[in-house]
């Protein structure tokens, strides 16, 4: 699967979990870490864990295995690595903390018109 098919699946999956403000960045140009970054919040912790786990059971049913979850116990900021996009999964106080959109300001924000509900 591309990573442009892949991102789409994850952000559908946030957006089951009712994720806010669910902003992809193509990093292709930014970052060697990966192709996309895909950003959204939860107003609590148990919705930040569903999500999370949204994201890890849609991309295992496409065949796309889970490189890496990290932060899912404190469910403060979760990153989901599917190899090719790495899903920021915040709480809604950390998300403003950290501000990965400014702080990868140079990439270009993908539109995933049709997916937000």
């Amino acid at each position: 699967m591309e990573s442009r098919e892949l991102v789409t699946v994850a952000a559908k999956a946030c957006d089951e979990k009712r994720a806010h403000d669910i902003v992809v960045l193509d990093m292709a140009d930014v970052s060697l870490v990966a192709d996309y970054f895909l950003i959204c919040e939860g107003s609590n912790e148990r919705q930040v864990q569903a999500i999370a786990r949204e994201v890890k059971a849609q991309a295992e049913e496409n065949g796309i295995e889970v490189k890496r979850m990290e932060g899912f116990d404190k469910a403060r900021w979760i990153l989901v690595d599917l190899n090719g996009v790495v899903c920021h999964i915040f709480h809604k106080d950390e998300r403003h903390y950290y501000n990965l959109e400014r702080l990868w300001g140079d990439a270009s924000t993908v539109s995933l018109e049709g997916i937000e509900g």
